[in-house]
């Protein structure tokens, strides 16, 4: 059984989430999703519009999602190696940084591959966040 695992904050989920879990899911057995918790989001110098509890039921229930655990830290190996995951699917705006050069590396050791999956175009939590501004005139 292929274990995958990806992470995010999913606030304001969109089509490029879908697109990401679904690609995700057709390429493991069972597909564990981490949604990042309100603190840790702030502690990113954010704020989720949607609280933790909420984004991770939207999650839970998107059909190609097999569980959700609620993710506290940035520590991807850690994760990995705790949920004995054989692919780490993340999105290829990070592919070639040093920080994920290095997790390709340390995952390695474990047996576990990254997956970079191109963004869905023309889409942004980021972008979305700013239309609504926009729309209501902040």
């Amino acid at each position: 059984m292929v274990i995958g695992y990806t992470s995010g904050v999913y606030d304001l989920f969109h089509i490029g989430h879908l697109n990401l879990l679904k690609n995700a899911k057709g390429m493991c057995d069972k597909l564990i999703v981490g949604v990042t918790v309100d603190e840790l989001v702030t502690y990113k110098g954010k704020h989720s519009v949607i609280p933790y509890e909420d984004r991770a039921e939207i999650v839970r229930n998107i059909k190609w999602v097999d569980a959700v655990v609620p993710q506290y830290d940035m520590d991807k190996v850690e994760m990995c190696k705790k949920l004995k995951a054989d692919v780490l699917f993340v999105g290829d705006d990070w592919y070639g940084s040093d920080k994920w050069k290095k997790y390709e590396e340390d995952l390695s050791k474990f047996g576990t591959e990254i997956i970079y999956f191109p963004y869905t175009k023309g889409i942004s939590s980021t972008k979305i966040t700013k239309a609504l501004k926009a729309v209501r005139g902040e």
